[in-house]
């Protein structure tokens, strides 16, 4: 689809069916010779397990033996070989003939298993080698081979079934697949399993990506199974009454029933009707029923759960489940009591789709039909159960109810719901206490620490209906009235850090209380009811910062900081008070560079000596200005110190020998401080700064070849000039140089990065425009070429990020300077080629450039330099706008995902408002350029389909619009 030069021919989607040969229409096996394929592939290929170069033909023996290999070689090394081999045959044209031949022999299960994958794969990526006229002959051969390979394995079963459905949904000449099927296998007992296995993937792989039918074709397979689902239901039901015995025949009904209703085409009625659905809750009633059989019948009925939502036309069904599910409560206490935690599962996602399902009416007419509060009930049962696992299945419903209740804005509702979210705000505080013999922290990669930041993320959302203030008080007193368990402390202290903020800390007089309550624990309190106390601190900065115990906090959580297990915990906490109370930390500013001179003696994270430092340029920022130039220069010249020892090969002892960590920490410095400047003041940082330069310039130069280390320096200069601005003017001579010298041997993209941050700040200055504009030209010449080499783009998308990056800020700051460029041309067709990169970050910087370049052209229209950007625009469109638009249609119908269309759409709204008339006519020869078939004869776009595409993006009142047009057409190639 790509040619060498990235550019889309739409010649190429025709040559596959130009050098198809004619065959005999009495052939009946998979021909070897298919498609003109190149058989410079057997002079290159090895097979592992022979050890020696393959002349003539591939053999079914060659490929029997890799299988082997790749299965039983002793060595791992042979096995790669193996699998690497195997992988290029499976993408020949010989895989057709020799996989049907290796599942006619059924030699054994790894040869037929490969042989069942290979099918499936050239179907579902290669379908368009095989010419129509042999479509037929592959689906009886796949038929025979399930037929005859049926009770071998069950993958294997699966991988063929997978084939058929491929073949099927692709296949346009195969009409009514499902009723042949059933009419061919349907009264044979021994084919239930094969039979079964399509029935059940075929509606799963309708909407599978790796199908390109287009929606033209995915409509008409859809309508076609939707006109014989009834006779499947019929075929379900039949089998259930038959061999309801039979546990794994009934797994699999259930399989089956649950993939049509997934697939949104079994009329409701049909289900409602059916006994299928009494035998599913007959299935999840009985106490006796296994694991397996029990999560198919939960996963089917919650499937129903789903396909209900649209409440009015599913009525009837959504009543019976109703029914069905409440009376399955009893059958939730009975796995409760029998420590049965599968099935507990089970029953809490079949309760929590229902209430999410019924969610609606549970709000519109609490109390009555399918508004029963009941629901509510059964799954505040399930969030009362003993393992956290369970309640955790409730919270997305949670979620949507409060954020559907915060968006009524009705008292009268809330107050309904109240005492189920004080029910669940008891029961969260419960599953949030740790083990008694727990000892020490959580650590961070413990699933209940992943559950317990839910928690948190939950009672935030949740604590508006049930009041913060009252929720306190009532933790507040399990803790000054009663005498709790240590882990009882620990998970108050924990929920209080969840909800502090929405305190109004001076009205809420228990606030000191608790401060002082936690700067008070003794030193042999539970560490992890420490460690809560002192995250708890690092939230209340607010009333820390209205009250004066802001010294006895620091000084607490200062020592904090020495204990292995509360250091990270006390660094954080440091840090958000110093974002929170600024002001006030000004008079803590020595204490501050005290703790970041010793970072490294500290047992603190990487991430938290980052955040310190953080922390303390946010104070810096807020100290009076004579102040800030030597606190700056304190701070810095510990890292910078460091830096230049590393640089003489002077030993550091008890400090990283690794500069990407002193880097990384000015950066840090760098980011944060943002100094209050007064006008014609000259910056308080600059000096510095400039003195700090010849240290990074020498380490960027030291490591030039590393990338890692590159981009530590280059990050640390970005924050550097973004610090202080236009005071950064005495670096950009010797920066660019050093770039562009470096860049010239590595290619590396943060200098590109860099690059377009020095555009945005001095790219409007007449005296530095020409040197930035060099620097530009010099940095395209190393990146054409590293983009010129075989998949350039898509090895090196950063590069192309990053370039159009650089050239969008131009194109922002001095747009006739770059326009007007030799480098300009090359930067065009650059950009033409990468419209159709799929990589979301490089695609949306290739986007932006095209999109500002046509947007300069309509904008200050009243600046004496508008009628030549106008002009300069209008010239590089009258050479490269068709291509550009015709770029753009086949980008987003053979190579961008969805998500990504929204950035072409800005560029074609642009290309509108600039010449409405002109577009109009591209677009319509971009359209008429793609094909008019996909593989198999399915139908792609029709041309009333097209006109009105065209129409809706010619008419579209906003980027946004044309966005979702562009995602609907597209789906008719995809």
């Amino acid at each position: 689809m790509l040619s060498d030069s990235g550019i889309i021919t739409v010649q190429h989607w025709f040559s596959v069916y130009s050098t198809i040969p004619e065959l005999s229409p009495s052939y009946t096996g998979i021909p070897l010779q298919v498609a003109g394929f190149d058989s410079t592939f057997l002079q290159k290929a090895h097979c592992p397990a022979i050890g020696g170069r393959m002349e003539g033909e591939v053999t079914l023996d060659s490929v029997y033996q890799a299988v082997q290999a790749l299965y039983h070689h002793p060595e791992p090394q042979g096995k790669e070989r193996a699998s690497a081999w195997l992988d290029e045959f499976q993408k020949s044209m010989f895989s057709w003939q020799i996989s049907d031949q290796l599942l006619r022999l059924q030699r054994d299960i790894e040869s037929c298993y490969f042989a069942a994958q290979t099918m499936k794969m050239k179907i579902q990526y290669s379908f368009y080698e095989l010419p129509p006229e042999m479509h037929s002959s592959l689906r009886d051969s796949l038929l025979t081979h399930l037929e005859c390979l049926k009770d071998l394995s069950q993958a294997i079963v699966t991988q063929l079934a997978l084939a058929v459905a491929d073949l099927a949904i692709q296949m346009t000449s195969w009409k009514s697949c499902v009723q042949t099927l059933i009419e061919k296998y349907g009264n044979d007992e021994s084919a239930l399993p094969f039979l079964l296995e399509i029935l059940t993937v075929l509606p799963e792989e309708v909407h599978s990506r790796s199908l390109r039918i287009g929606t033209n074709r995915r409509t008409e397979v859809i309508e076609d199974l939707a006109y014989n689902a009834s006779m499947v239901i019929g075929l379900l039901t039949a089998y259930m009454e038959r061999c309801s015995h039979d546990e794994k025949l009934v797994i699999k009904v259930f399989r089956c029933l649950m993939s049509w209703i997934n697939l949104g085409i079994l009329h409701t009625d049909h289900i409602a009707n059916s006994q299928l659905l009494v035998a599913l809750f007959q299935v999840l009633r009985h106490n006796q029923t296994s694991s397996n059989l029990h999560e198919v019948a939960s996963d089917c009925v919650c499937a129903a759960l789903y396909a209900v939502e649209g409440l009015q036309e599913s009525l009837r069904l959504a009543l019976q489940l109703q029914e069905g599910v409440t009376a399955l409560e009893e059958a939730y206490h009975t796995a409760v009591a029998c420590e049965d935690m599968d099935k507990a599962l089970n029953y809490c996602r079949i309760f929590t789709e229902l209430a999410e399902t019924l969610l609606e009416m549970v709000i519109r007419s609490p109390g009555q039909g399918l508004g029963d509060l009941k629901t509510l009930n059964l799954i505040l049962n399930c969030v009362g159960h003993e393992q956290y696992e369970v309640a955790e299945i409730t919270f997305n419903f949670w979620y949507r109810l409060a954020e559907t209740l915060h968006r009524m804005k009705d008292p009268s509702v809330n107050q309904i719901f109240r005492p189920y979210f004080q029910r669940l705000t008891q029961s969260l505080t419960f599953h949030s206490q740790m083990d008694p013999d727990h000892e020490g922290v959580l650590d961070e990669t413990d699933d209940f620490y992943e559950f317990r930041l839910r928690v948190s993320d939950l009672l935030k959302d949740i604590i508006f209906l049930i009041g913060a203030s009252e929720f306190f008080s009532r933790l507040y007193s399990t803790l000054k009235d009663g005498s709790p368990a240590w882990e009882e402390t620990e998970a108050v202290l924990f929920i209080m850090t969840a909800l502090v903020k929405n305190l109004n800390p001076e009205k809420e007089q228990r606030l000191g209380d608790v401060v002082q309550a936690v700067i008070s624990l003794p030193d042999n309190t539970h560490l992890a009811v420490q460690h809560s106390g002192v995250q708890l601190l690092g939230e209340m900065g607010e009333y820390i910062n209205n009250v004066r115990c802001l010294e006895l906090v620091l000084n607490f959580l200062t020592q904090r900081l020495k204990q292995k297990e509360l250091a990270n915990a006390a660094a954080n906490s440091i840090q958000n008070i110093c974002a929170m109370c600024s002001d006030a930390m000004t008079r803590h500013m020595e204490g501050l560079l005290q703790v970041a001179s010793s970072l490294d003696a500290l047992p603190i994270s990487y991430d938290s000596s980052i955040g310190l430092l953080r922390g303390a340029s946010l104070v810096l920022s807020r100290m009076p200005s004579d102040k800030i130039e030597e606190t700056f220069q304190r701070l810095c010249s510990m890292q910078v110190t460091a830096l230049k020892k590393l640089l003489t090969s002077e030993q550091i002892n008890g400090f990283s020998a690794d500069p990407a960590v002193w880097l990384d920490r000015l950066a840090a410095i760098f980011r944060h401080t943002n100094a209050t400047v007064g006008e014609g003041r000259p910056h308080p940082c600059q000096k510095v700064i400039q003195e700090i330069w010849p240290v990074i310039s020498e380490t960027l130069y030291r490591h030039q070849a590393d990338n890692r280390m590159a981009e530590r320096c280059c990050r640390c200069l970005r924050f550097a000039i973004r610090c202080v601005g236009k005071g950064s003017a005495m670096l950009i001579q010797p920066l660019v140089s050093q770039m562009v010298s470096v860049y010239q041997c590595h290619q590396h993209s943060c200098f590109l990065y860099l690059g377009s941050i020095l555009v945005d700040e001095y790219g409007s200055e007449e005296s530095c425009t020409q040197g930035l504009l060099e620097m530009m030209q010099a940095f395209c010449g190393p990146t054409f070429r590293l983009l010129e080499q075989p998949r350039g783009f898509q090895n090196h998308p950063d590069t192309v990020d990053d370039l159009f990056r650089l050239a969008t800020r131009f194109i922002q700051r001095s747009p006739v300077v770059l326009i007007q460029s030799p480098v300009m041309s090359l930067i065009i067709r650059c950009a033409l080629t990468a419209t159709t990169l799929n990589h979301r970050d490089a695609n949306s910087s290739v986007m932006k450039f095209l999109q500002d370049l046509v947007h300069v052209a309509t904008i200050n229209k009243h600046k004496e330099d508008f009628e030549l950007r106008k002009n300069l625009v209008h010239r590089f469109l009258g050479e490269s706008g068709a291509l550009l638009v015709a770029q753009l249609v086949q980008a987003c119908c053979f190579y961008l995902v969805p998500s990504m269309l929204g950035n072409v759409a800005d560029v074609m709204w642009e290309l509108r408002i600039f010449d409405r008339k002109t577009f109009c006519g591209w677009l319509e020869d971009a359209l008429k350029a793609l094909p008019k078939e996909l593989s198999a004869g399915a139908i792609t776009a029709t041309e009333k389909q097209m006109t009105e595409f065209h129409k809706q993006v010619m008419c579209a009142e906003d980027a946004t619009m044309i966005g979702w047009s562009l995602m609907e057409f597209s789906g008719f190639y995809r």
